[in-house]
């Protein structure tokens, strides 16, 4: 891509490597579209094998091309607001937040507002507009109740590049967990 906004349709072709999985958790492991995404495309029509509409349930096999549709990105509807953001770097393609537990990442049924999304808005003047009107910026995500380093494209060619280093597996994620009481 060259840094434009993505105003059609695109398509991913994925050659499938290794069967058995089903289609939805193949295509999400494969690509920087979440699992519920994925699922939503199926569910529209708008992933298919072999040139034939795919089911969610369907498993692939080695050999299978899958051809995935992308629609271009919702106009942004979610609005800035004023919350505080850790930024641990930022340059002008992308900027890295250390964002803290119980702070959701994009707007959700439920969580509309006081995300981190609503603050990137507030305190960045560009974001990446490829995750639609609801995630800009997002390249990959965080649950409510994990803190951490995130990743936000400033641009829509920093978030290919990302998303294609994050496919790639070029970029190393290092996770660390705490727990407490009794573990049966």
């Amino acid at each position: 891509m060259s840094g434009l906004t993505v105003t059609e349709e695109s398509v991913e072709i994925l050659a499938v490597d290794r069967g058995g999985d089903r289609l939805d958790v193949y295509v999400a492991g494969h690509s920087d579209l979440s699992r519920a995404r994925v699922q939503a495309l199926i569910a529209e029509g708008k992933i298919r094998i072999a040139g034939r509409i795919a089911r969610k349930a369907e498993r692939v096999e080695v050999g299978q091309e899958i051809e995935v549709r992308i629609p271009p990105p919702e106009p942004l509807d979610a609005q800035p607001e004023d919350i505080p953001l850790d930024v641990v770097f930022e340059d002008a393609s992308l900027l890295v937040v250390n964002k803290a537990s119980g702070l959701v990442t994009h707007p959700a049924p439920g969580h509309p507002t006081g995300t981190l999304v609503n603050a990137l808005l507030w305190h960045v003047d560009n974001l990446s507009g490829i995750g639609g009107k609801l995630r800009p910026g997002i390249v990959h995500r965080l649950d409510r109740h994990t803190s951490g380093l995130m990743v936000v494209a400033k641009s829509d060619q920093a978030h290919h590049a990302l998303s294609e280093a994050l496919q790639r597996r070029e970029i190393k994620r290092l996770y660390l967990a705490s727990s407490w009481g009794h573990l049966s």
